[in-house]
């Protein structure tokens, strides 16, 4: 329906609450010049413009208010969809929140697998490596073993033999019996008849001289002992000579023995 109100359908506030004015006084009509307005028609021409001035001004009105109205309506449309795009910006967000946290999970439990592999790998190669090291340094070690003890074994000869040197002299020196004893066995081990020469050391001569009749109960009773200061015999051991040979009994050549014998199992172990 067109907005455009008709000048017929029109009914001003005015006009509803005219009442009759008492009629005009009969005027003396003198005749009007040519262009002239009769008072009738000056009176119906202001009545026009007055209802021409009403129907502006009402019409400004409801233009007015429609044009409000318009304006609360499209503001109301304006926020409804400014609701709308927002909201939809919220759950886009949300969505690309949730794809960028699965993809993060995704990616995390990814990169979680991909370093717990190569850090495996990793230690299986250091663990390797360290017991490759570790299988060198221990045969490094056993070879160095080997050779300190090698080096080693003629100094502990050396030493040991010179250590028991001092210890049998040392008892020899505290219990001088013993040395009647060492020549008791050694004269026990030759039941030979005829001469037998008894070398000792000078320092031991006086001392074995006194136990002959001692040292003759370990000879066959047709043998002739002889007890002969030797200068050779330089410690309390003695030389045991007869027709049949010698037999040497004296601390430093036993030991030389001892130390011989020792020399020949540490070069056989190094030959192994």
């Amino acid at each position: 329906m067109s907005n455009v109100i008709k000048s017929f359908q029109y009914v001003a506030m005015e006009d509803s609450k005219l009442v009759e004015p008492p009629a005009p006084p009969v005027l003396k009509q003198e005749p009007l010049q040519d262009g002239e307005l009769t008072e009738e028609q000056q009176l119906e021409l202001d009545n026009l413009m007055q209802m021409k001035d009403q129907i502006l001004q009402d019409a400004e009105s409801f233009a007015e208010e429609q044009v409000r109205a318009a304006m609360d309506e499209a503001a109301a449309i304006r926020q409804q969809a400014q609701a709308e795009i927002e909201a939809w910006w919220d759950e886009r967000r949300q969505l690309d929140q949730e794809t960028i946290e699965q993809a993060m999970d995704r990616g995390f439990e990814q990169g979680y697998q991909e370093g717990l592999a190569r850090a495996e790998a990793e230690l299986r190669q250091q663990y390797d490596t360290m017991l490759q090291e570790a299988s060198q340094i221990l045969e490094q070690s056993y070879i160095l073993k080997q050779q300190i003890i090698q080096e080693s074994e003629p100094f502990l000869i050396e030493l040991s033999c010179s250590i028991a040197e001092k210890i049998v002299d040392r008892q020899l020196t505290l219990q001088s019996e013993w040395v009647i004893e060492l020549i008791q066995k050694v004269l026990s081990r030759r039941r030979e008849k005829g001469i037998i020469a008894l070398c000792v050391s000078p320092s031991q001569f006086s001392y074995i001289q006194d136990a002959r009749e001692e040292l003759l109960l370990h000879l066959d009773s047709q043998a002739e002992l002889q007890i002969i200061p030797d200068a050779s015999v330089q410690d309390r051991g003695c030389v045991i000579r007869s027709s049949f040979g010698s037999i040497d009994a004296r601390i430093d050549t036993q030991l030389n023995e001892i130390k011989n014998a020792l020399r020949q199992v540490a070069l056989r172990s190094e030959g192994s």
